[in-house]
């Protein structure tokens, strides 16, 4: 990795943070991107991608619980790490940062409700 740049470089596969974990960090996505999966029942369900510019693992940063999934490199990714303090000296400086994290939120808040009514109308319940 060279020394200037931000972030650390991460190889294809190469878990950056695993379920189960306590997390304090969140993650933002600087190039490359990154795979989310869940591990349940001894299968990995894959959740979706985050691409260069997009955020993961921000629940964190509210409620200090163990991570909701594994993300891993797909190919090469550079992933920069911000801790609560660093987040909020980063809201103070662009509120915007916040508002698009809460965007992000809100999507993947309506993304998981429409797949929890998908299976509950595949179920009969």
């Amino acid at each position: 990795m060279n020394e200037g740049m931000l972030g650390k470089q991460y190889g294809d596969g190469e878990i950056i943070c695993r379920q189960g974990e306590v997390g304090q960090c969140m993650y933002v996505v600087l190039d490359g991107c990154a795979q989310a999966v869940s591990e349940r029942e001894g299968r990995e369900v894959v959740l979706g991608r985050v691409e260069a510019g997009e955020v993961f693992g921000e629940m964190a940063i509210f409620d200090k619980r163990p991570r909701s999934a594994t993300v891993r490199a797909c190919g090469a990714a550079r992933v920069l790490t911000l801790d609560k303090r660093l987040f909020l000296k980063r809201v103070h400086e662009d509120p915007s940062f916040a508002f698009g994290i809460l965007q992000k939120m809100s999507e993947r808040i309506r993304h998981l409700d429409a797949e929890l009514s998908r299976l509950k109308q595949g179920s009969g319940g």
